[in-house]
């Protein structure tokens, strides 16, 4: 056949496809990146729990174990190279009776055995020392002071940014509808089009096993698992300061509370296993059952300080693990699947592991120039006066607030537009510098953000949407709705 257009085609722009993608951009591969919707960080990845588990909670001897605190270990450093936020603000473990006391020891011995540095079995008046808010029905602790806390999009989309510099071609828009088989590799069928690859990696989301069993006698099954979160105020953020997990159950570590590195409070997610693969709707029973177990862990949550809920979807495996590597039957078909929690802090590892191998089968060596770190857009908010005064100077829209909220700025949301892979949505400006992420939820500034990205994109109002075709804002002159 004639020659393949790519080296390596990665399915899936999620956190993990784009650690994967930035990890392969280190190699002389001619690589790209397909996402069905509109940016990067548009499925999972935009709606978990933000956190950076420790380790402890995985099987000893499972991938989820291996990659979660390679993966940990990894995050201060990489934080640091691509310019986003994160802070190890350690985890705690409650345990609330006597008789439970075997399965913290149990949790801690786990930990143990995957290598987690640190942990500690506290009392409970040592835990409440640390964490006032603690129910008074705390009997002991597992602490973990390497857990940590993340933005999630701030993680996936600099890991796309500094891929794409890099030379990884990213295709958005582009919906995979299949994948077969053909001489010397792989035929993914598009709604933009045939393209052929070398190598496959399938990083799907809820989506991997569709993709997986196309091409594999050796059949997946992902189940989508639903999990309801509630959003409290920056007048909530400090009520804890640590992440507050209880003993895990059978669908896993419960339901949290725990700060964000944006300042907010955050509490679930709930576990509910649903048949469809795009239900993200959350109900009045499953947000109340939020509310109903977090109180059970931290006293006084002023739930009066909800600003929003939402609802995500993790993709279960069956087996309980992730499923990583080339499949068994299927030579050039790597597998990234069956990633839930503790998938966003496995991510970088997992990213590793997976281009070191595709590397290593295409004959690919290193390449010069590779650029290891990205510069994120400033923070009006976060600035001294005297760095903002100098950035107002050199870029006067830095001194027009947009968002009142979050304190986001016009040069912010010109700047979320105008970089590498930049927003054309109201959602992709929201996950770059968070306009409208607080507590009036865009109330007030989604007109003047539209404007923005209607100016800077050379596109009218009525083609602005908020997350992708089909979600405009606006009807213009001569349509109507239906």
């Amino acid at each position: 056949m004639s020659r393949l257009n790519y080296d390596v085609v990665v399915v899936g722009g999620g956190v993990t496809g784009c650690a994967v993608a930035r990890e392969l951009s280190r190699y002389e591969l001619n690589c790209c990146l397909m996402e069905r919707a509109e940016d990067v960080c548009s499925g999972t990845s935009k709606a978990n729990s933000a956190i950076v588990h420790a380790g402890y909670d995985a099987v000893p001897g499972s991938l989820k174990a291996k990659f979660n605190v390679q993966g940990n270990a990894m995050m201060g450093t990489l934080s640091k190279e691509l310019d986003f936020e994160f802070q190890r603000n350690g985890s705690m473990v409650l345990c609330f009776a006597e008789e439970d006391r075997p399965g913290l020891d149990a949790l801690y011995d786990k930990g143990v055995a995957n290598g987690v540095p640190d942990l500690q079995i506290i009392s409970g008046e040592e835990a409440r020392a640390m964490e006032p808010n603690l129910s008074d029905q705390v009997v002991a602790a597992l602490y973990a002071p390497t857990g940590g806390i993340v933005c999630p999009f701030g993680l996936t989309i600099a890991l796309a940014e500094n891929a794409c510099d890099n030379g990884v071609e990213f295709k958005l828009n582009t919906e995979v509808l299949d994948i077969s088989a053909v001489e010397g590799g792989y035929m993914l069928k598009t709604n933009q089009g045939e393209f052929t690859a070398r190598f496959v990696v399938n990083a799907a989301g809820v989506y991997a096993d569709v993709f997986h069993n196309m091409v594999s006698g050796r059949k997946l099954q992902l189940i989508p698992r639903k999990g309801d979160y509630c959003l409290l105020d920056h007048e909530a953020g400090d009520h804890v300061s640590h992440t507050i997990f209880q003993l895990p159950g059978k669908y896993g570590k419960g339901v949290l509370v725990a700060p964000t590195v944006h300042g907010n409070l955050l509490l679930g997610p709930t576990a509910v296993d649903v048949e469809d693969k795009e239900n993200t709707a959350t109900t009045a029973q499953e947000l109340a059952d939020v509310i109903q177990k977090t109180a059970i862990s931290v006293k006084n949550i002023p739930y009066n300080k909800v600003i929003t809920s939402f609802s995500g979807l993790r993709a279960h495996e069956t087996g309980d693990d992730f499923v990583i590597g080339e499949a068994e039957d299927a030579e050039g078909f790597f597998d990234a699947a069956g990633i839930e929690s503790p998938g966003l802090s496995s991510a970088p590892a997992i990213g590793v592991y997976l281009a070191e191998l595709i590397a290593k089968k295409a004959g690919a060596g290193k390449k010069d120039g590779f650029k290891s770190e990205r510069k994120g857009i400033p923070q009006v908010s976060k600035l001294s006066f005297e760095e903002r005064a100098a950035l107002i100077k050199e870029r006067p829209d830095y001194g027009t607030i947009v968002c009142r909220c979050e304190n986001v700025s016009e040069g912010e949301i010109v700047d979320a537009i105008r970089r590498t892979l930049g927003a054309t949505s109201l959602d992709g400006v929201k996950r770059r510098v968070r306009q409208g992420m607080g507590r009036c939820q865009a109330g007030f500034c989604t007109p003047r953000t539209m404007e923005i990205l209607a100016r800077e994109l050379g596109r009218p109002m009525e083609s602005i949407c908020k997350n992708g075709p089909g979600s405009e804002i606006l009807i213009g002159e001569g349509r109507t709705e239906g």
